[in-house]
């Protein structure tokens, strides 16, 4: 392939600057705005699945399963109790710990500051199954779960509502909880989103007994927590846990189950499949920039051929055949776009780390997305710079020396 076509359109190129650069300006602003939207995407499925990945991959929540009837959700058939919890401990053997758990939104009182948090009743072997770490002071045992004690252990999100900057300042102390006198004994490291979309910080831990008799008043459990022994034997935790709850449940072969088994697993799909609509969504957006861009460059290249239309003559003339005219002209569309393209990748990667610097967004700029937008910016090229090349390559070149 010869050279000379690429070196004129260059030449052609430099000697309108400043025109080139404003029509590489949307290609620039759309490569930008692409590459930008699509790390604020990834920025956000990375996140989700760390948070999640960070709750326990081989932990299955349990809950009763609602009923629907003209689109109204209905009360469960059958709501679940701690013998259900019991149940899956004696015929679960791919099952590390169980968890039962009773959750409430209520008031806690400290001084004269109050929040609206929820108030877990847990068992000790929430910080086993809900992989939780105790940052001060100390975890309620046993003991005090079966003599039903009124304590408490605070997630990092209720001692930044209650304005708590040094978390000694509360152990010890006494709070309300719902109205009744409950001493913290200890605090939660900062855990994050869960995978019930809510915090997990935002909440308060008691005995599960205390809770049961003091605090809730009722035998009804909301979830109940397993931990498998692995990832590999998840499958077989899950029919377990499936077999243990029909049996507690009193359910015929024929009669469907009135629960449902989750794992972080499906959480992930679900968060993972929503961000994956946004991201497209937003690269969608900003590709009709990419457009506008590309039908600029063509307007551009229009006139450009037709300004140089005794120039093509003389071309021709002198020997320049229908190739070398469709060349230069495409080279110079080309060009143009990846030159813009080049500048935009820059731009939206720049744009990337400033989001993420500035205001603390995650993102996560990745090579594919990269590739992919200097294709298309070739792709753009291509095809907005075909027509004119192709009426350029086409003129007569009598009829373009006659030009004026």
């Amino acid at each position: 392939m010869q050279i000379e076509p690429l070196l004129i359109a260059l030449s052609a190129l430099r000697a309108n600057l400043l025109r080139s650069l404003l029509t590489m300006l949307g290609i620039v602003i759309g490569i930008a705005a692409v590459i930008a939207m699509v790390a604020l995407g990834n920025g956000a499925q990375q996140s989700v699945r760390d948070r999640i990945a960070a709750l326990g991959t081989t932990t299955l929540q349990i809950d009763a399963s609602w009923q629907r009837m003209g689109g109204v959700q209905l009360n469960s058939r059958r709501r679940m109790a701690l013998e259900d919890a019991q149940a899956i401990e004696e015929r679960a053997p791919h099952i590390l710990a169980v968890e039962p758990q009773q959750d409430k939104m209520l008031q806690v009182q400290w001084g004269d500051k109050n929040t609206n948090v929820r108030i877990v009743g847990a068992t000790p072997n929430i910080l086993i199954v809900r992989k939780y770490e105790i940052a001060h002071g100390a975890m309620f045992t046993s003991g005090d779960n079966l003599g039903r004690q009124r304590v408490a252990v605070f997630g990092s999100g209720v001692l930044e509502n209650l304005g708590v900057n040094n978390p000694d300042e509360v152990i010890g102390q006494k709070v309300r909880i719902g109205g009744i006198q409950f001493t913290v004994i200890g605090t939660l490291k900062e855990k994050g989103a869960g995978g019930g979309f809510g915090s997990e910080d935002d909440q308060v831990l008691i005995p599960f007994y205390t809770g049961r008799f003091r605090v809730f008043k009722t035998d009804w459990v909301d979830d109940i927590f397993a931990l498998a022994s692995s990832e590999a034997d998840l499958p077989d935790a899950t029919t377990e846990v499936q077999l243990a709850m029909r049996r507690s449940h009193r359910l015929r072969s024929d009669q469907p189950d009135d629960f449902r088994i989750r794992n972080q697993a499906d959480f992930i799909e679900t968060l993972g499949e929503a961000t994956q609509v946004f991201t497209t969504l937003l690269a969608g957006i900003a590709a009709v920039s990419l457009l506008v861009g590309g039908i600029g460059i063509m307007n551009i290249m229009l006139v450009s051929v037709t300004e140089r239309t005794r120039e093509i003559g003389v071309r021709k003339a002198l020997g320049a055949t229908r190739r070398n005219i469709l060349f230069q002209f495409l080279a110079e569309a080309v060009v143009l776009c990846l030159l813009g393209g080049a500048i935009g990748i820059a731009a939206g990667v720049g744009s990337a780390i400033v989001l993420h610097n500035a205001f603390g967004w995650s993102t996560a700029v990745g090579t594919s997305s990269i590739a992919l937008a200097f294709a298309f910016a070739s792709a753009v090229g291509l095809l907005f710079g075909v027509w004119p090349a192709r009426r350029a390559a086409t003129l007569d070149p009598i009829e373009a020396l006659r030009y004026e």
